[in-house]
């Protein structure tokens, strides 16, 4: 019986716990209303059955929901013996004429190379950036990535992200 009253106890205070972690999550979220919060957690919920790099849908109403979306490709992934708990995964991304990716972020670094057309693209904070077949960018961990995109109407574009991330190949897009 005093078993199951301190298993009880020790439940109630991991349930309390995860109650203050969740209202500090709300309090911090950066969305302005209830009906985001949903949908970010709903994103949250649903990012296991996603590709790991291919966009989520635009929002509703906006010109960027009728944009082609991005598409990817896990071509290795691998862990990296010198550094425990660590991998690089590395991922081709395609962009149709005039893909449009939203907003979302990453658990580890990434180096985007790109292969193929033009990328534009914006890092929280920063300008947006233009970078052309053989360039280069770089995104610190848990950055806001605002959104990339191909701007070219008729040509596709193509780039090489390289993931250094936890242990575990994924996943590789967390929401905004």
């Amino acid at each position: 019986m005093k078993a199951l009253r301190l298993h009880r106890s020790q439940m109630g205070a991991g349930v309390a716990a995860l109650s203050l972690v969740l209202a500090a999550g709300w309090a911090l979220m950066p969305h302005g209303s209830k009906q985001e919060a949903v949908q970010w957690l709903d994103d949250v919920c649903s990012a296991v059955s996603r590709p790991m790099f291919s966009s989520a849908p635009a929002p509703e109403g906006s010109g960027e929901a009728a944009r082609p979306s991005t598409s990817s490709r896990v071509i290795s992934c691998e862990a990296l013996p010198h550094v425990p708990g660590k991998s690089v995964t590395t991922v081709i991304v395609d962009f149709p004429p005039h893909a449009y990716s939203p907003a979302h972020r990453h658990p580890g670094s990434v180096t985007a190379i790109i292969l193929e057309g033009t990328i534009r693209s914006q890092l929280g904070g920063g300008p947006v950036g233009t970078y052309k077949t053989g360039e280069t960018f770089f995104e610190p961990p848990g950055t806001l990535h605002v959104f990339a995109e191909n701007p070219d109407p008729v040509n596709p574009a193509k780039l090489v992200a390289v993931f250094v991330a936890d242990e575990n190949c994924g996943p590789l897009v967390l929401p905004p």
